[in-house]
């Protein structure tokens, strides 16, 4: 089974001044912890909603610091169950975002039509599918 999950994350920026500029720095400060080793993981602007199921705005600022809201979408693999999918998204993103809260949002099942080819060989041999592009030679 593949599954699409979404993890909520709470990021901490500092020094602004707009909501706009907390979120665009938030997304990029993630994108370079997850970056190289994560790159196909989306990063949104979360949409955050309080306890009477009100929207809140993505970014609370005090101060010039910033507690910016986002959404982490991850799809995983041939996994047995949901929960398997949850774990390994958690975990995988939780090691390069390790001083930040997160949170499952969501687990949907990828239908098989729009993952046909992703976790297939396309006709590579298994010498090229094995090459690592990262040999210090």
């Amino acid at each position: 089974m593949d599954c699409r999950v979404v993890v909520d994350a709470a990021v901490s920026v500092y020094d602004v001044e707009t909501v706009d500029e907390a979120v665009r720095i938030a997304i990029s400060k993630t994108g370079e912890l997850l970056n190289p080793d994560l790159n196909y993981v989306e990063i949104e602007m979360g949409s955050p909603t309080g306890p009477d199921g009100e929207e809140l705005p993505p970014a609370y600022i005090v101060a010039d610091e910033a507690l910016v809201a986002l959404e982490l979408t991850m799809d995983v693999f041939n996994v047995e169950q949901e929960e398997h999918a949850k774990r390994v998204a958690r975990t995988e993103i939780g090691k390069r975002l390790s001083e930040v809260p997160l949170q499952i949002a969501s687990v949907e099942e990828i239908p098989d039509e729009e993952v046909e080819g992703k976790n297939e060989s396309d006709g590579e041999s298994d010498e090229e599918s094995d090459a690592s592009p990262a040999d210090p030679e």
